[in-house]
């Protein structure tokens, strides 16, 4: 096998190991402290700036557009029309622009 698959496979198994661990240890607890709980809250809006924040400050007008675009729909429609406005509105650009 290639080198490339075999990082591939790693990567995927050190993922699933580190998501189950999580589960096994948290399950072990009858109840989950509420500073814990609240942590727990913040990891997707976490991990949401990492991947908005480098596009917000390096991106170009499309780039730029479709944040906004994505930002005002999340105000009115749901997760999946973000998304998918924002992923319609930066596709449009790109191949337009």
């Amino acid at each position: 096998m290639s080198t490339t698959l075999w990082i591939i496979l790693a990567g995927a198994v050190a993922t699933y190991i580190s998501r189950i661990g999580g589960h096994l240890v948290l399950s072990r607890f009858e109840r989950v402290h509420p500073r814990v709980e609240a942590g727990l809250n913040a990891v997707p809006a976490a991990v949401l700036t990492t991947l908005v924040a480098p596009v917000a400050t390096t991106g170009g007008p499309a780039e730029w557009a479709a944040l906004l675009v994505a930002g005002v729909v999340a105000l009115r429609g749901g997760l999946s029309a973000m998304f998918v406005a924002g992923a319609v509105v930066l596709i449009v650009l790109r191949n337009t622009l």
